[in-house]
């Protein structure tokens, strides 16, 4: 069977989806960013921190090739694990690649109170919420397909990304 990958930015709902759709389905739930931090034994903010985000990358790219040589999983991949063509191609891959999406304000929303997140860690989180969705954006379109998650509940999430796998949905990157 198939992975169900889940890209996106911080916020738009990747971890709730993604359990509940491997709940859904029967498939398992595999976080990139769990796996990276058991690896490391460590959160990502110190990993950042101390060995900065060039290195975390390497370490996200690793995981990601191993993820993807295993099937039948709903893998919920780290925000900017699509910054790399590798990992885009692997995922790929194994699996169907579905973005999910959400405007800046919603993401500020779903995210201010959460300290864990050290790209954001910053005085204008805000701006820097846009300035890093424009330059992702390239990169998320490389989805097979898109769903925005910003006026949606987490159940229509679920339906809309059923839909897409089973074929009755046809939403297309845009």
């Amino acid at each position: 069977m198939k992975n169900i990958i889940l890209v996106g930015f911080m916020g738009t709902g990747k971890t709730a989806v993604a359990k509940a759709l491997a709940g859904g389905t029967g498939k398992a739930y595999v976080s990139t960013d769990e796996l990276i931090e058991a690896r490391e034994k460590r959160p990502i903010k110190d990993i950042f921190r101390s060995d900065g985000e060039p290195y975390f990358r390497r370490v996200e790219k690793e995981v990601i090739k191993e993820v993807s040589e295993r099937t039948d999983q709903v893998i919920d991949a780290g925000g900017g694990a699509v910054l790399d063509s590798e990992n885009v191609e692997n995922l790929k891959k194994s699996g169907i690649m579905i973005c999910l999406w959400a405007d800046p304000r919603t993401i500020y929303e779903r995210t201010e109170k959460h300290g864990h997140r050290p790209l954001l860690n910053v005085d204008d989180s805000m701006k820097r919420i846009k300035e890093l969705l424009d330059y992702r954006r390239p990169f998320y379109e490389k989805a097979d397909f898109h769903v925005d998650t910003t006026d949606l509940d987490m159940a229509a999430v679920v339906e809309r990304i059923m839909g897409i796998i089973h074929g009755t949905e046809k939403e297309k990157p845009e």
